[in-house]
C-alpha cells in the first residue's frame, strides 16, 4: 500500500571469532598484570617517586606516592580485565586502551624503581629517541621494500655495513663523507638483495640471511685487518654534534628531547613525513602499493613491476645505510664488530607492529626504544633485578609484539612472492 513503510530490524554486526578470542586473552593479560602490580609494586613499597621533567633538578618535578600509583594501576587493570572478559574487547578502542595501559604500567614500574629517589624522566625520553632512531630506520627500510612485495630480512646487514662505512670513510674524509658512504653502502647491499630476489628469484628470506651473513663476515674481517691495527687512522671519526632548533629547542619538556638532536634524528622525522605523503598521496606511492598487492594487475595497467621493485628496494637500502651511520657517527664514534646488536630484526618487528605504515613503524620503534632505554636506567637505579634479565627487555617486548598480542597485521598481498612476467 502506498505510504506504508515496513520496519526492519537492525542487522547485527557479526564479530570475527579471532577478535573475540583476542579480546578475552587481553582481558586475562590485564588481570595477570593487576596481580603483578599488587604483589610486586604495591605491597611493601614506601616513599615517593620524583620524576624530573626539566633539564635541571627542581625545574619541573612531579612527585607521586609509589604505592598509591601502583594500587591505582592495579585497580584500573582489574576493571579493564573484567570488561574485556565480559565484552570480549573494546572494539576499535582495544589497541588504543592497551597502548595507554602499557604506558601506565611502565610509569608504575618506574615509580616503584625510583621510590624514595628522583628519576630523570626527561633524560630517559631523550634516551628513548636515541635508541629508537636506528630501529625506526630499519622499520622504514622494511616498509619501503615490502610495500612492493619484497621481504627485506637483510636490514641488519645493511645497518651494519652502513655503520662500518660511516666509521671508516668518516675517519679518512670527515663525518659528512662518512654519512654519504654509509648511505651508498646500504644501497649497494640492497641492490644485491634486489638482484637475488627479483632477477634470479631466490627465496627472499634466504637472500636476506645471505646479506646479513655477508655483512657480518665482511665488516668483521675488515675491522680486524684495518681498524684494530690502526684505530687512530681508520676508526676514529668525529661525531656529528647536536644542532638545537632555535625557538623549538627551548620548549619545556619536549624541546630538549625532540629539537636538540643531530642530523640523524631530524633526518628520521623528514623521512617519515616524506614517505607517508609519497606512499599515500602520490602516483608513485599508488603504483608501489599496487605492485605489492597485485603485481600482475599492475603490469596489465602499464606499471613496470621489476623497475618499481628495484627502485624501492634500493631506496630502502639507502635508508638503512643512513640509519647505520647513526651507530658510529651519531653516538659511539667508532666501529665495533656486530655493533648493531639485532636492531635490524627489531626494526622488522616495528614494521609489523606499525602495520607497514611509516608513522606506525616510527611509533613502534619508540616502544622498542623505550624498552631499550628502560633497561639502562634500571641498571643505574640499582634495581634488584638481574642484569641479564634487564638486557632481555627489548627482545622480550619484540617477542610479545610479534606473537600477536597487539592484533593481526595484514602484509601486502604479494609480499615475498616473486613475479614472473608472462
Amino acid at each position: 500500500m502506498v505510504g506504508l513503510t515496513t520496519a526492519t530490524a537492525p542487522v547485527p554486526v557479526l564479530r570475527d571469532p579471532a577478535d573475540i578470542r583476542r579480546g578475552r586473552n587481553i582481558g586475562i593479560v590485564y588481570l595477570i598484570l593487576a596481580a603483578v602490580v599488587v604483589f610486586s609494586f604495591a605491597l611493601g613499597t614506601e616513599g615517593n617517586a620524583v620524576f624530573r621533567l626539566g633539564a635541571r633538578p627542581g625545574e619541573i618535578d612531579v612527585t607521586v606516592p609509589a604505592a598509591g600509583l601502583a594500587w591505582f594501576t592495579a585497580a584500573l587493570f582489574a576493571v579493564l580485565g573484567v570488561t574485556h572478559l565480559v565484552r570480549a574487547g573494546l572494539g576499535r578502542w582495544t589497541n588504543i586502551v592497551l597502548g595507554t595501559a602499557m604506558v601506565l604500567f611502565a610509569i608504575t614500574f618506574l615509580g616503584w624503581a625510583a621510590a624514595g629517589n628522583s628519576f630523570s624522566l626527561a633524560g630517559m625520553l631523550a634516551s628513548t629517541v636515541a635508541a629508537a632512531t636506528p630501529i625506526a630506520f630499519g622499520g622504514l627500510s622494511g616498509v619501503m621494500c615490502e610495500r612492493v612485495g619484497v621481504i627485506n630480512i637483510g636490514i641488519e646487514g645493511m645497518l651494519l655495513t652502513g655503520a662500518f662505512m660511516g666509521a671508516f670513510v668518516g675517519s679518512l674524509a670527515g663525518p659528512w663523507m662518512g654519512v654519504a658512504a654509509a648511505t651508498l653502502a646500504g644501497g649497494l647491499m640492497a641492490l644485491l638483495l634486489a638482484v637475488l630476489a627479483i632477477r634470479y628469484r631466490v627465496d627472499q628470506i634466504i637472500a636476506g640471511v645471505v646479506i646479513n651473513i655477508l655483512a657480518l663476515g665482511l665488516t668483521s674481517f675488515l675491522s680486524s685487518q684495518l681498524m684494530v691495527q690502526d684505530a687512530a687512522r681508520y676508526n676514529s671519526p668525529d661525531i656529528l654534534s647536536r644542532v638545537p632548533i632555535p625557538g623549538l629547542a627551548s620548549i619545556p619538556v619536549i624541546g630538549p628531547i625532540l629539537f636538540n638532536q643531530n642530523i640523524f634524528v631530524y633526518g628520521l622525522f623528514v623521512i617519515v613525513a616524506v614517505m607517508t605523503f609519497a606512499l599515500f598521496k602520490t602516483r608513485w606511492g599508488l603504483r608501489s602499493r599496487a605492485v605489492g598487492e597485485h603485481p600482475k594487475a599492475a603490469d596489465t595497467l602499464g606499471i613496470n613491476v621489476y623497475r618499481t621493485r628495484y627502485r624501492n628496494v634500493v631506496t630502502g637500502g639507502l635508508i638503512a645505510g643512513f640509519g647505520g651511520a647513526f651507530f658510529t657517527l651519531g653516538t659511539v664514534g667508532s666501529f665495533n664488530e656486530n655493533m648493531t646488536g639485532g636492531r635490524g630484526f627489531i626494526g622488522l618487528a616495528a614494521m609489523i607492529f606499525g602495520r607497514w605504515h611509516p608513522v606506525g613503524a616510527f611509533a613502534a620503534a619508540l616502544v622498542f626504544g623505550f624498552a631499550d632505554a628502560l633497561q639502562v636506567r634500571l641498571a643505574i637505579l640499582n634495581v634488584n633485578i638481574a642484569s641479564e634479565f634487564l638486557a632481555m627487555i627489548p627482545y622480550l617486548v619484540t617477542i610479545i609484539v610479534v606473537a600477536g598480542l597487539v592484533g593481526r597485521s595484514r602484509p601486502p598481498a604479494a609480499d615475498g612472492q616473486p613475479y614472473i612476467k608472462e
